[in-house]
């Protein structure tokens, strides 16, 4: 995208980031893609576009921690174009883009192809994630000098995991020497096996195979102390139970270089969505319990969780339509967060602008970033009007991906404007 010139001036919006809401209508200048000023100082002088963002609501672009962008792939569950496009439709201006592509995302070459591919047809920013092991098999280190200097921002391993422990204290040890944040998903695979639904009281009235809280926790476990000895910089992906909340927690008092996050869906449904035998809550982590779901929001309420991340998986319809057991984990999320985010704040369970932190502020700054509305950031923005009803249909969704927790549901929240350096890169149409 070429650097925008000139002057916007977005009048009449109520400007919420992670240090508060203004409450009241504000102005917002940007010059030449980055914000100038904020306030009385942003109405002087002349304006080369006006943006009138009457009854909405300017935040920082959303900025995604993990989703799956399909490509390099095969195309059926979709592409860097479908889903940056879906993407910009739930306001989100920055997506860090999952390792598990095809073929992986393990070396510099690889990375190269996908910030090529986003540079001709991404309408938002697409930040590469390197795998931490080769074909993320757990087995043999990647490239790590390489894949930074290729562009990858951190390295992760998706949502499979590095069982071998004396590898994992190595990618600590490799990552903490290039400097480079580690995104974990903690998962024992031994005790998930095959389950897909939490080991619960809905699991066993179903006979759903499930997967234990102890799968999360005892790789959670083992993550921390490894990272406390190596001092890498550690983040932790998609926590899912209240017992991982505390362990974070401890950590964090420690001293340990520690964050986390929470994909959306965690914060609002639970084991219960699946006593339908309904497809989409195939998720890993899966669906807990609510203890869980109210320990989810405190951590984020107190700042253990620093993130709220879509975890968007885009499956084409024969992957959702098996038994629910033959089904491929996974929701298309990206368009539904902020919806799905107003109801918890419609609820009181969070304020708008923790809502905001979660989705802006917090996340960029897992890769050293910031998103404020600041004088010197960039433009990336958000103008949503929280109260415009939109419905979630096939038409609707820009994503290849249909299978939305919120399918065909009316939800309250649609972004107006996204703005990628100032230029609209998703608008509404009435």
């Amino acid at each position: 995208m070429t650097q925008p010139q000139g002057t916007l001036r977005i009048i009449h919006g109520r400007l919420v980031d992670a240090r508060g809401d203004s409450g009241s209508p504000q102005t917002l200048l940007v010059r030449d893609g980055r914000i100038e000023a904020v306030g009385a100082e942003a109405e002087q002088g002349p304006a080369d576009r006006v943006l009138d963002a009457s009854g909405c609501v300017v935040t920082p672009g959303f900025f995604d921690l993990h989703c799956n962008l399909r490509e390099p792939g095969n195309g059926q569950k979709g592409n860097i174009a479908s889903e940056t496009l879906a993407a910009a439709h739930g306001g989100f201006t920055t997506v860090c883009a999952s390792p598990e592509t095809s073929p992986v995302n393990d070396s510099s070459a690889v990375t190269h192809v996908i910030l090529d591919v986003a540079a001709s047809r991404s309408p938002i920013r697409v930040l590469p994630v390197g795998a931490v092991t080769r074909g993320l098999a757990g087995d043999l280190l990647s490239d790590m000098a390489g894949l930074k200097k290729a562009g990858c921002v951190a390295l992760g391993n998706g949502a499979r995991p590095v069982a071998n422990a004396r590898v994992l204290r190595r990618c600590m040890a490799y990552a903490r020497t290039y400097d480079i944040p580690l995104m974990m998903t903690p998962i024992n695979e031994a005790l998930a096996a095959d389950g897909y639904a939490h080991d619960g009281l809905v699991a066993s009235r179903l006979g759903l195979l499930g997967i234990p809280e102890v799968a999360e926790t005892t790789a959670l476990m083992e993550l921390l102390l490894l990272a406390e000895e190596t001092g890498v910089r550690l983040h932790l992906a998609q926590l899912s139970s209240a017992r991982s909340v505390a362990m974070v927690a401890d950590a964090q008092a420690r001293g340990v270089a520690v964050t986390a996050d929470v994909a959306m869906h965690q914060l609002l449904f639970t084991e219960a969505a699946l006593a339908g035998f309904d497809s989409r809550f195939h998720v890993r982590p899966p669906l807990r319990t609510e203890a869980d779901r109210q320990a989810l929001l405190a951590g984020l309420r107190d700042g253990v969780i620093g993130a709220i991340v879509s975890q968007h998986q885009p499956h084409d319809s024969a992957a959702k339509q098996a038994p629910l057991g033959a089904t491929e984990p996974g929701l298309s999320t990206i368009e539904s967060v902020l919806p799905l985010g107003l109801r918890l704040v419609a609820d009181g369970q969070l304020t708008l602008s923790q809502l905001v932190a979660g989705l802006s502020h917090g996340p960029a700054a897992v890769v050293g970033e910031q998103a404020l509305l600041a004088p010197g950031q960039a433009a990336d923005l958000c103008v949503f009007d929280p109260r415009a009803p939109w419905q979630a249909s096939d038409h609707a969704l820009r994503s290849a991906g249909k299978h939305a927790p919120v399918r065909d549901q009316v939800l309250m929240g649609a972004v107006r404007y996204t703005l990628r350096q100032g230029q609209v890169v998703w608008q509404a149409v009435d």
